[in-house]
């Protein structure tokens, strides 16, 4: 029997681990907390977009052994939560079986299906194997009238941050002296304008990086199929491209259908404000699997903003439920986005609205800080991990590059 036993080794997998080894650790108690994810790495997922993604990662060894988590290399097959069991199985193909008195769903999201003919040949940075094999295929490319020339699918945060990333890294790898070589990067929104979700506060700022970069943006359009260096619109026009990344959309991984419960659009688990799953004793979800309030009238989004404070409240809870302890209500910091436009900077937003609050080289810098500092968690030195998994704590300060 596991106490305490955590599905996921993202970000709120490994926080939720942490935020239950904490509160274990001011008590003197003797919980067990097993984590299983299937990788020995917690990705850096918010950085896939950039060029060499393949170092976005750090061992999760470094940082759950020094607070005595165990970490499971498995995969999770099935999820029985009436009597509180889960299978999983692991790198041999071995089942293995785990009973559990709290279960900590953080599963994270997945990338929706572009369910169009030729999807085989689609790319994407929903994973790091993924992004890898991309920057591996722009490296690489052969020479042909559609070498240089990427179609990116969706303009939404994940869709800009790529394009505007593309830009610069086609630039990179062409031959400045060959006018033929010259990048081109279409941005394709089947809405009928940039960011939709976005609003239309920041819109101005990221217009003018797309128009700065070079970057053609096609609106009220999808694509209708990819072929090798191909794609057709559901204009009826085609182009020639080697490189087409499908970025439109995300839903909850697929292990929350095995949870009794109700679901957003997305596929959450709608949680109560402790984040229990109230229709599953004894299970609580974390991170993109959770349809949470963050504030009044907005549930949290699929970011790894709300992903930490979710599992650093989802583990707390888990451990202060089973020990009598008060459970805490999630209340997170207040929402605010910053999006990548490359070489043409930022544009950093706070509130619901989003309002802009700076842009160009000044918001890249939040976004570099954010990205190549705040969002890593410490490593090796159990005091300080276990002081950065209270919930009361932010992201971690600007500090000295992991």
């Amino acid at each position: 029997m596991v106490d305490i036993l955590i599905i996921g080794g993202g970000f709120a997998g490994v926080w939720s681990a942490a935020a239950a080894a904490r509160v274990r650790a001011e008590t003197g108690s003797d919980l067990s907390i097993t984590l299983i994810a299937p990788g020995k790495d917690l990705v850096i997922r918010p950085r896939l977009y950039e060029a060499d993604p393949d170092r976005m990662r750090v061992p999760l060894d470094r940082f759950l052994t020094p607070i005595g988590v165990r970490h499971v290399p498995a995969t999770v097959s099935s999820i029985d939560a009436g009597n509180r069991t889960v299978t999983a199985i692991d790198r041999g193909g071995r089942p293995l079986d785990f009973r559990y008195r709290r279960l900590v769903l953080a599963t994270g999201s997945r990338l929706r299906p572009a369910g169009i003919p030729g999807a085989e040949h689609l790319h994407d940075v929903d994973t790091i194997e993924r992004a890898v094999a991309l920057d591996r295929h722009l490296r690489g490319l052969p020479e042909g009238p559609g070498r240089r020339t990427a179609v990116v699918v969706g303009a939404g945060f994940t869709g800009l941050e790529v394009a505007t990333e593309l830009a610069g890294r086609l630039a990179a790898l062409a031959d400045p002296a060959d006018p033929a070589d010259r990048p081109r990067v279409v941005l394709v929104e089947r809405a009928g304008e940039i960011g939709p979700d976005l609003g239309p506060g920041p819109r101005p700022a990221i217009a003018a990086a797309l128009d700065r970069l070079g970057i053609e943006v096609r609106l009220g359009q999808s694509i209708a199929s990819v072929a090798p260096g191909a794609v057709s619109f559901t204009d009826g026009t085609e182009l020639a491209a080697d490189t087409v990344i499908w970025t439109a959309g995300v839903q909850a991984s697929p292990l929350t259908a095995q949870i009794p419960g109700r679901r957003d659009a997305l596929g959450r688990l709608q949680v109560d404000g402790h984040l229990h799953v109230p229709e599953a004793p004894g299970v609580l979800a974390a991170g993109d699997t959770a349809a949470a309030t963050a504030e009044p009238g907005h549930l949290v989004l699929q970011c790894c903003q709300h992903a930490i404070p979710l599992g650093k409240y989802a583990g707390h809870n888990a451990a202060a439920g089973l020990l009598g302890l008060p459970l805490a209500t999630f209340d997170p910091a207040p929402y605010a986005t910053c999006v990548d436009l490359g070489g043409a900077g930022a544009v950093l937003t706070s509130g619901w609205e989003r309002t802009v609050l700076s842009t160009g080289d000044a918001a890249k810098q939040r976004k570099i800080a954010t990205n190549q500092e705040r969002i890593y968690p410490p490593l090796d030195d159990a005091a300080e991990i276990l002081r950065a998994a209270d919930y009361r704590v932010g992201i971690r300060p600007p500090a000295a590059r992991i």
